[in-house]
């Protein structure tokens, strides 16, 4: 099939900047050329964009299929069936939002991923870190009640969300567990987090050893291991022992922030979760302590930012957004433009994501060979960064060259 996009306003994502009205042509699924000349021959589909900016397909870095609701105890009784429903209609709505890839952190997404390729739903290109690793009573150990003693030091236990692993040689079978099964990546927790009600925010879980084992396994297979850290100290812990990808990090102080740019880590800030939380969290029976938590890690999250940006780190660009919030995900926008210039968070989206995705050279840029991952936009992001927040700023949403949406 051959697209052709007419009077489109190119946006150049080396040069962070609008080179102006231009023709796009992509034949099956994939940018041919750009620029004058490209539209000889005639198109299966011919937008004439009229004008409007044309930026590559949104990326999502720290999304969250499996958690489809902020109702945890009605998530806890759902069937496979209902999950899968679910799933389906959020991951739809992400690609209509303009998300064409995202990197999905955490939760057994397999399903999801071979219905989106055998067209049983719409969704996003997904890179998945499978199963999150967890010690017991960690921010990922979901299961709630009583647990019986375990028999033996080694034993394990999972649920669709995540292992429950303690120790070096247990860390290192799950981690083999979620690359064996098609993880691109992994995920482990070495702090407390807002959504789970028993581990304290301030608690910091796992220790170098186990660390160390995790990102040994995912060095092994040419990929790399990703932390959901709040605290100083959690943080500084996970890049000295080779976490490349530090989500969230709303607690972090200087030094921490030095720690991740010393390692050559990356950052990746969510914090439309927190406004989400804040706003549909009560309405939905989020608990109260929980609730707490949240208003803990949203106040402090423009600081991190700054903290950031003042020690070098290099920044993804994420949303971790639940269930019903996820309709928030363009807000990160206008969140992280209170802080950020546009050209910064751009750069985060269009320039750091595609690495952490694995997809670079193919996802995040508007040139041959790249997926033709397009959105149209009527707002001019480098004059407004938060406009691009807006219900109606997306006009058009092309992934490998179908279009999506449109007016």
């Amino acid at each position: 099939m051959r697209l052709i996009i007419n009077h489109a306003n190119c946006f150049d994502t080396d040069a962070l900047t609008f080179t102006g009205e231009t023709t796009l042509v992509a034949e099956d699924g994939v940018i041919v050329s750009v620029g004058e000349g490209a539209a000889a021959g005639d198109g299966d589909v011919v937008v004439d964009a009229g004008g409007a900016f044309m930026l590559p397909g949104f990326i999502d870095a720290h999304v969250h299929h499996r958690l489809t609701t902020l109702d945890f105890r009605r998530l806890a009784g759902w069937s496979e069936v209902e999950f899968g429903l679910a799933m389906g209609k959020i991951a739809a709505a992400n690609l209509h939002r303009g998300f064409t890839t995202v990197r999905d952190l955490g939760g057994d997404v397999e399903g999801l991923i071979r219905a989106i390729r055998t067209g049983m739903t719409e969704g996003p290109r997904i890179v998945r870190a499978g199963r999150m690793l967890t010690q017991t009573g960690g921010h990922g150990d979901a299961e709630g009640g009583e647990r019986p003693v375990p028999t033996c030091a080694c034993e394990m236990r999972h649920t669709a969300f995540g292992i429950v692993a303690d120790g070096p040689d247990a860390v290192r079978k799950a981690a083999r567990h979620n690359l064996r099964d098609g993880s691109d990546f992994l995920k482990i927790h070495v702090s407390g987090g807002v959504a789970t009600p028993s581990d304290p925010l301030d608690s910091v879980q796992y220790t170098p050893a186990e660390i160390a084992a995790a990102v040994d396994e995912a060095r092994h297979r040419r990929t790399y291991v990703a932390a959901h850290a709040y605290l100083p100290e959690s943080i500084t812990m996970a890049v000295e022992n080779g976490v490349y990808s530090v989500e969230h990090g709303n607690l972090m102080d200087a030094a921490a922030a030095a720690a991740i740019a010393a390692h050559g880590a990356v950052l990746v800030p969510t914090l439309a979760a927190y406004d989400g939380m804040r706003e549909m969290g009560a309405a939905l029976g989020f608990p109260k302590s929980n609730q707490e938590k949240n208003r803990l890690v949203l106040d402090a999250g423009l600081r991190s930012l700054e903290l950031a940006r003042a020690a070098g780190v290099t920044m993804g660009w994420g949303t971790d957004l639940v269930g019903e919030s996820q309709v928030m995900q363009r807000r990160e926008f206008a969140i992280r433009g209170q802080v950020e210039t546009a050209q910064q968070i751009l750069a985060s989206m269009y320039q750091v994501n595609p690495g952490l995705c694995h997809l670079e050279g193919t996802i995040g840029r508007l040139t041959p060979g790249a997926h033709a991952d397009i959105v149209l936009v009527n707002v001019d992001p480098l004059a407004d960064i938060a406009a691009l927040a807006g219900d109606d700023a997306v006009t058009h949403v092309i992934q490998a060259g179908r279009v999506v949406r449109r007016p």
